[in-house]
């Protein structure tokens, strides 16, 4: 049985969270609808955004992309698939090694991450998954529509070797005459 200072503790903390949660809501509702959070390209998340937005992309591709059993990855044509369709849809935004992002990749907001680390934060049957989803509000397109799964699979392959690859390997890898 409580004491009546046990309860009126108790009532304190429950009224004080209860409090604390509604002045929360209230200021993210005022946040939202004031159209006070600058939203434009050229202005940077707070860095608590970005980890918020990072840790629920990663726990998302990792549920999403549990069922999806990789193919065989490494063939000799595979790869030169892969390199062209690096090459063709994604060097522009995510760069190569020895290779920039280009203007329209650094204009993009979150500013799209090197592909070079890829394989030490995700497994291929979750590149597959976000290559072929995409990323919400990310500029990450989905190539569900516009590559075939072979492709996919085909870049995933190629992404697995860059970070072996260094600027003269991949220059020659996606050179316009490599790709039949």
């Amino acid at each position: 049985m409580l004491t009546n200072r046990q309860r009126l503790i108790v009532k304190t903390a429950v009224l004080t969270l209860l409090a604390a949660g509604v002045t929360a809501g209230a200021a993210g509702l005022a946040l939202l609808y004031g159209g006070w959070y600058n939203i434009g390209a050229t202005a940077q998340h707070f860095p608590f955004v970005y980890s918020v937005l990072e840790e629920g992309m990663k726990h998302s591709v990792r549920n999403h992309a549990e069922d999806i059993k990789a193919p065989r990855l490494g063939g000799a044509q595979q790869l030169q698939l892969g390199a062209r369709v690096y090459r063709d849809k994604c060097l522009q935004c995510h760069g190569g090694p020895g290779v920039a992002q280009s203007t329209i990749g650094m204009s993009m907001q979150p500013i799209p991450g090197p592909l070079v680390d890829a394989t030490q934060r995700w497994e291929p049957n979750e590149l597959y998954w976000v290559t072929k989803h995409g990323i919400k509000m990310s500029g990450m397109p989905a190539w569900e529509y516009h590559l075939r799964d072979e492709e996919i699979w085909a870049v995933v392959a190629f992404v697995t070797l860059l970070p072996s690859m260094d600027a003269q390997a991949f220059k020659a890898a996606t050179r316009p005459e490599a790709a039949p």
